[in-house]
């Protein structure tokens, strides 16, 4: 009989990481083995946009990632009503490694 312990991840979370770091764009770019998403924190009235954080995944882990962000979406959506977006999304596409043009 296994143990259920050896199934089980323990995930820490520093005090640090656990503060988060706020960011209102997004940029994706891509090659065939990863995703790279940037996220930036602009600042209006500022001319200059650092990235806060860059993840790195492997696109099987980046369409787990959406899909996992579909579902949380729609039960938001459910229980505080529609998101509405300011002014459109107009997807771009991406070169691979490109000049970052995907935004989210």
């Amino acid at each position: 009989m296994q143990d259920d312990n050896q199934n089980q991840l323990n995930i820490e979370l520093s005090e640090e990481v656990a503060q988060g770091t706020y960011s209102n764009l997004a940029i994706i770019t891509h090659s065939p083995s990863e995703f790279v998403v940037d996220f930036i924190r602009v600042v209006p009235g500022v001319p200059k946009a650092q990235v806060k954080s860059r993840i790195i995944l492997t696109p099987e882990h980046a369409k787990r990632l959406m899909k996992a962000l579909q579902d949380n979406i729609q039960k938001y959506e459910s229980m505080y009503g529609p998101i509405q977006i300011q002014g459109g999304y107009e997807p771009t596409t991406s070169t691979p490694f490109g000049p970052p043009k995907g935004q989210a």
